[in-house]
């Protein structure tokens, strides 16, 4: 056990006062932390600058799932005439995945990015096209990528 009792009281602050410090530093910090969130926040407004591109680009990965899933069953029941389109729609959805978090970003090579990306939504929506009367999926993966195409060529044309 250690003897207080012999350290010299110099230091001007006791256990309460060092407390208290403590506490008002707490809480200096989480109020600028809020004025500091809230203040970005605003800043950012509502929605993004991409933001259709965005929208277009994340309904691609949602609807080319669907459809890649499809394909997927279509195929382990010994259909193979879907494989290019699960091929195509393969390559779809990292690009769009992709694509919706550079439009986010604002990247500096987006527009770069944004040309292969309309490319290679334009080879899934010619795929999808081929069994749109016969798949719903394909269809609306077919509709989801003729979106974002033309989202693509807004910003290209931009």
């Amino acid at each position: 056990m250690t003897d207080h009792s012999q350290l010299p009281a110099t230091t001007g602050l006791d256990r309460r006062a060092v407390l208290g410090l403590a506490a008002a530093g707490a809480a200096t910090m989480a109020m600028t932390s809020e004025a500091s969130a809230e203040h970005d926040h605003s800043k950012m407004g509502h929605g993004a600058k991409n933001q259709a591109l965005i929208d277009a680009a994340l309904a691609c990965v949602n609807r080319g799932e669907v459809c890649l899933e499809h394909c997927m069953r279509l195929i382990a029941d010994g259909d193979t005439s879907i494989k290019d389109c699960m091929r195509t729609v393969s390559a779809m959805l990292p690009m769009c995945t992709a694509l919706a978090k550079m439009a986010a970003l604002d990247a500096r090579r987006l527009k770069d990015f944004v040309k292969v990306c309309r490319d290679v939504c334009a080879d899934c929506e010619d795929e999808c096209k081929k069994h749109a009367d016969k798949h719903a999926q394909c269809k609306a993966c077919q509709d989801s990528c003729a979106a974002c195409i033309k989202e693509c060529k807004a910003l290209i044309d931009a």
